[in-house]
C-alpha cells in the first residue's frame, strides 16, 4: 500500500508522461545540433587555418570532443534520469549555486541566444524567396538608436512563437515535428553529399590537399560595399596556429552544441536509463559523420579561396551552385529552412524543462514549475520564447555565438569533471552506463576544452569575458532567489 501511494504521489508531482522512444530521443539530439552552422562556418575556419588538412582536423577535433562529452553524459543521465539534465548534474556534483549559474546562463544567453540566432537564420534564407526578408538597408522597418529592426527579425520571432505554441500543446506535437524535420534534413544532406562527389564538374580535391599541413591565415577585410575580401595568405605555425585553431573552432563547436538537450527531457523518455545514453551516442555520431562528410564535399567542389571567401560566408550555396547551377541557392535555402525549423523545435521543446526543474528547486519563477493540462511546462515555454524574442531584436548574433561557445564549453568541462567528483561522492550509485574511456578520454576532453577557452579568451577577450560576466551575474540573483524561497 505504501509503495502504491508513493508511486502515485511521484507521478502527480512530476506530471510528465514518458512517451518518447529511442528514435525520438536520437532525432532530438541530431535535430537540435544541425541548424545553419554547417552551411556557413567552414568559411571562417578556412580563413583561420588556410589548409584543407587543417579544416578537416578542426572538424575531427570538434567531433571527438562532442562524442566524448556525449558518452560521458551517458553516465550522468543513467544516475539522474529525470528532467533538468545538465542543471541537475552540476547541482549534484558541486552545489546548488553551480547548478543555478548554469541554469541562469542557459536562460540568459545559451539556449535563448541560440534559439534567436537559429530563428533569424531561418528568416534570412527565406529571403531567397521573399526579398523583403533580406537584411539590407532598404528593408529596415525602423531604428532605435544603433539597433535596426528588419522584417526577418519579426519572422524569426513569429517562428519562435509558433513553435512555442505547438510545444505547449503537448510533447507529442513537438515529437512529430522533430522526427519529421530531422529525418527530412538527414536524407537531404546525405543526398547533397552524394551529389557533391558524383556531379562535380571539376574536382578540386588534389589541388586543395596538395598544400599538406602548411597552415596560413587570411581573415580578410571589408571593402567600401561591406563585402569581405581577401588580403593575402600569411603562413602561421606554433602558438599562432594553436590560436587560429581555437578561433576556428568557435564556429564548429557552436554547430555541435545542443546535443545535451535530450537530458533535459528525461522525464518524458521511455526507459531513460538506457535510451538517453544511447541517443546521445547515436545522435552525436551521426551528426559528426555528416559534418565531416559535408566538409569533404566542399573541398571536392570548391577551390580553397572560394571556400574561405564565399558571398556572405554561404559556402553551401557556393557548392550547390557549382552542382545545380541556378537552382543551387534554392536547394540550399530550402534545406536550411527545414534544418533551422527542426533545430529550433528541438531547442524550444527541451529548454523549458530546465526552468521547470529550477522552479521546483525554488530558484526560478514559481509558475515555471507548473505543468498545464497537456503535461508540459507551458509558462516556462513562453518565458523562454519572450527572452529569445528580445535577443532576436538585438541584431548581435555573431557576438552571441562567441559568448555562447565560451560559456557552453566551460559548463561542459565542469560537468565532465563532475563525473570524477560523483564517483567519489556516490561510489555505490547505480550507473547503467559508465563514461567510455574513463578516465583517459574525459581528461583529454578537459584539456582540449581548457585550451580552447584559454585561446578564445586571448583571441576574442571581449565576448569571452562578456559571456563569463553574464554567468557570474547569476551569483547575486541566486542569493536573492534563496532569500525569497526562505521567506
Amino acid at each position: 500500500m505504501t509503495e502504491t501511494t508513493t508511486a502515485t504521489e511521484t507521478t502527480t508531482k512530476t506530471g510528465f508522461i514518458p512517451s518518447l522512444r529511442l528514435l525520438d530521443a536520437t532525432m532530438i539530439v541530431a535535430g537540435s545540433m544541425i541548424g545553419s552552422g554547417i552551411f556557413i562556418v567552414t568559411a571562417d575556419i578556412a580563413r583561420n587555418v588556410g589548409s584543407a588538412w587543417w579544416i578537416v582536423m578542426v572538424w575531427l577535433i570538434t567531433g571527438f570532443m562532442t562524442i566524448v562529452a556525449a558518452v560521458s553524459y551517458g553516465e550522468l543521465s543513467g544516475m539522474f534520469p529525470k528532467a533538468g539534465g545538465q542543471y541537475t548534474y552540476l547541482r549534484e556534483s558541486y552545489n546548488p549555486l553551480t547548478g543555478f549559474l548554469y541554469g541562469w546562463s542557459f536562460f540568459a544567453v545559451i539556449q535563448t541566444g541560440t534559439i534567436a540566432a537559429v530563428g533569424v537564420a531561418f528568416a534570412k534564407y527565406a529571403g531567397y524567396f521573399w526579398p523583403a526578408l533580406n537584411m539590407t538597408s532598404e528593408n529596415i522597418l525602423f531604428s532605435v538608436g544603433s539597433v535596426s529592426i528588419y522584417p526577418a527579425q519579426i519572422i524569426a520571432i513569429a517562428i519562435i512563437l509558433l513553435l512555442t505554441w505547438i510545444n505547449s500543446r503537448g510533447v507529442e506535437n513537438g515529437k512529430l515535428i522533430q522526427t519529421t524535420f530531422t529525418v527530412s534534413k538527414l536524407i537531404a544532406m546525405f543526398g547533397l553529399l552524394a551529389f557533391g562527389f558524383l556531379l562535380a564538374k571539376h574536382s578540386f580535391w588534389h589541388e586543395n590537399f596538395a598544400g599538406g599541413w602548411n597552415a596560413a591565415q587570411d581573415l580578410g577585410e571589408k571593402n567600401t560595399q561591406g563585402v569581405l575580401v581577401p588580403t593575402g595568405w600569411k603562413s602561421i605555425g606554433g602558438v599562432a596556429l594553436i590560436g587560429a585553431i581555437a578561433a576556428a573552432m568557435t564556429g564548429s563547436l557552436f554547430s555541435s552544441v545542443a546535443w545535451e538537450g535530450v537530458t533535459f527531457i528525461a522525464g518524458e523518455i521511455k526507459n531513460p536509463k538506457r535510451n538517453i545514453g544511447l541517443s546521445l551516442a547515436l545522435g552525436t555520431f551521426i551528426v559528426t559523420l555528416i559534418y565531416i562528410g559535408m566538409n569533404l564535399m566542399y573541398l571536392n567542389v570548391l577551390p580553397l579561396n572560394e571556400i574561405a571567401f564565399p558571398q556572405e560566408d554561404r559556402i553551401a550555396v557556393a557548392a550547390a551552385s557549382k552542382l545545380f547551377s541556378t537552382a543551387g541557392p534554392i536547394v540550399i535555402a530550402i534545406l536550411i529552412m527545414v534544418s533551422t525549423f527542426g533545430c529550433n523545435n528541438g531547442l524550444i521543446l527541451a529548454g523549458a524543462r530546465v526552468y521547470y526543474t529550477m522552479a521546483n528547486d525554488g530558484v526560478f519563477f514559481k509558475k515555471a514549475g507548473q505543468l498545464n493540462r497537456f503535461h508540459v511546462p507551458q509558462w516556462a515555454l513562453w518565458a523562454q520564447a519572450i527572452m529569445a524574442s528580445v535577443l532576436c531584436l538585438s541584431g548581435r548574433y555573431g557576438d552571441l555565438l562567441d559568448m555562447v561557445s565560451f560559456v557552453v564549453v566551460i559548463f561542459y568541462i565542469l560537468t565532465i569533471i563532475g563525473i570524477f567528483i560523483l564517483r567519489k561522492k556516490m561510489p555505490n550509485a547505480e550507473r547503467p552506463y559508465k563514461a567510455f574511456g574513463y578516465p583517459v578520454l574525459p581528461i583529454i576532453y578537459i584539456i582540449l576544452g581548457l585550451t580552447f577557452c584559454g585561446f578564445l579568451l586571448y583571441m576574442k577577450p571581449l565576448y569571452a569575458v562578456l559571456g563569463l560576466v553574464i554567468a557570474l551575474i547569476g551569483i547575486p540573483i541566486y542569493y536573492v532567489a534563496i532569500s525569497n524561497k526562505s521567506k
